[in-house]
Parts: C-alpha cells; sequence; structure tokens
C-alpha cells in the first residue's frame, strides 16, 4: 500500500459502503484539543503527541523530548481508537504530514500495521477537496489491544550514534531547518548545532508545491543520490525529537526505498549529554 492518499482518493474512499476507513487527526501544538473540537474531518479520532504517541520522562536527557512510549501501551490506545487488524488507518495532521502523522504512522509500522497511510496535504487539502468537516468529538467503538508487544522497525540509542558518527560508512540525516543544524538557532532546545558527521537533508526538501510529496520518482531520485548504495541499517534519520524525522522516512518509503533507521532522542537528548557539539558557519 502506498504510504501516502491524496484528499481527492480519501474523498472516494470514504464513499465506500464496505469501507472500514479509520481516521486520525494528529494535528499538536497549543490548544489542539480545542481546535479539533472546533473542525475536524468528519469521523476522525484524535491522538494527543505528548500523551498518546510518546512517553515523555522527567529528565529529557534520558530519551529527549518525545521518546517511544512502550508497546502495550501503544497496543492499548489502538484498542480505545477501536483500530483493529481489518481497519484501513488515514491520519492526517496540519503540517504536511511533517509533524505527528508522520510519527504515527511510523508506529502503526513498527507495530506491524500495513493499511496504514498519511494523508497529503493534510487537514486543509481534505478540507479543499470537500471532504465533510464536523465539530465536538468522535466517539470511538473500542476493540481489544492491538495484538503486538515489540516494535518491529529499528531504532538506535544515543550510544549507538555516538559509534558511529566518524564511520564514514554510515550516514546521519539530520532533517531539521539549515538554520538549526547550522547552529544559528534552536528556538527548542537548549544547545545550538548538530552531530558530528551528520549532513543536513531538511525535511522540506520532501514537498514540492501545496505542501504536498513530491512525486515518487523525484523522491527516489534525492534520496538514491544522497544514500548511495549504503545498506538501510548503516543509514539514521534524526531531527529534534525523533517527530519530524519520520516525515523523511514516509518520503523514503513512498519513493520505494527501504526504511533506515531512526533516532529517537535526536538532538534533545545528544544535545543533553556533554557530547561533541557540530557548527557550521
Amino acid at each position: 500500500m502506498n504510504p501516502l492518499i491524496t484528499p481527492e482518493e480519501l474523498v472516494i474512499l470514504n464513499q465506500e459502503k464496505e469501507k472500514r476507513l479509520m481516521l486520525i487527526d494528529a494535528r499538536s501544538g497549543p490548544e489542539a484539543r480545542e481546535r479539533y473540537e472546533e473542525l475536524h474531518l468528519e469521523g476522525a479520532l484524535w491522538v494527543d503527541l505528548e500523551h498518546d504517541l510518546a512517553d515523555i520522562k522527567e529528565d529529557l536527557a534520558q530519551g529527549g523530548r518525545h521518546p517511544l512510549p512502550q508497546p502495550e501501551d501503544f497496543a492499548g490506545l489502538l484498542g480505545r481508537l477501536g483500530i483493529t487488524p481489518g481497519s484501513h488507518v488515514v491520519v492526517y495532521d496540519d503540517k504536511n504530514g511533517a509533524f505527528a502523522a508522520a510519527r504515527f504512522w511510523w508506529m502503526m509500522k513498527a507495530a506491524g500495521y500495513e493499511k496504514v497511510q498519511v494523508l497529503d496535504g493534510g487537514f486543509e487539502a481534505a478540507l479543499e477537496a470537500e471532504f465533510p468537516g464536523s465539530t465536538g468529538t468522535e466517539n470511538p467503538a473500542p476493540a481489544q489491544p492491538y495484538p503486538f508487544n515489540e516494535w518491529k522497525l529499528n531504532t538506535v540509542g544515543m550510544n549507538e550514534v555516538k559509534a558511529v558518527t566518524s564511520d564514514p560508512e554510515f550516514l546521519l540525516i539530520d532533517v531539521r531547518e539549515a538554520e538549526r543544524y547550522r547552529g544559528e538557532s534552536e528556538p527548542i532546545d537548549l544547545v545550538a548545532g548538530h552531530i558530528p558527521g551528520a549532513i543536513s537533508v531538511p525535511y522540506e526538501k520532501n514537498l514540492g508545491p501545496g505542501g504536498r510529496f513530491l512525486p515518487p520518482e523525484d523522491l527516489k531520485a534525492m534520496y538514491s543520490k544522497i544514500i548511495g548504495n549504503r545498506d538501510k541499517g548503516k543509514i539514521i534519520v534524526h531531527c529534534g525529537s525523533g517527530v519530524t524525522a519520520c516525515h523523511t522516512i514516509l518520503a523514503m518509503a513512498s519513493a520505494g526505498l527501504k526504511m533506515p533507521l531512526l533516532y529517537t532522542g535526536s538532538w534533545s537528548e545528544w544535545s543533553r549529554n556533554g557530547l561533541p557539539i557540530g557548527r557550521t558557519k
């Protein structure tokens, strides 16, 4: 299944009588719940990045700003949402899939789920395509916890990243904005800069006009040039806290490339542990 679905395809899917469509609203940030209740795609259930899609520790040096929850906790969330092995899950946000929508997609894939897609263009694009909107809240039909007990996609920890920063066989891709990578600004974390040895490939490069993903062939050409002949096990993607990095993994999957490793702690963890910091003039 293509990891992306267009708004137009979603409208058609929503009209099918035998559909088992599960819409997930993953918008985040200040007053996200209030914005969901003011207007969301009809039938969409809201998930909270901070509480549903992460297990945030008191000390952010341990795992960064958005460490993954335990598999059993995510399995329970899927059950509470009513997601079963037969559901067709489509998730959206209002950041072109660059934030919590891509994270939810990655977590579903890491749970072994196949029939999950991210809405290309996000919330606004669906409204423009005349997908019906709704207000208030939607009531899920709870099911049993989703049957999985371990993440099935590989992640790496801080020590593993530290061990390969100077190894030319490995490729570290930093998807944050270029000025954050260069160390010119850092609006979120405590220290500006990047992991030594990492290259900058901002996630915005995945997008074309209107905030839609580039065509698969363009994404494949771009990333094939960047990663060369490296095995997926030697490609590590990271961002600020392991969320936006999933946007680039989604882009690679859309291009038909194998999914690389995710450093979930990312810069938010690395920069809080007294490790070397790279800066570019």
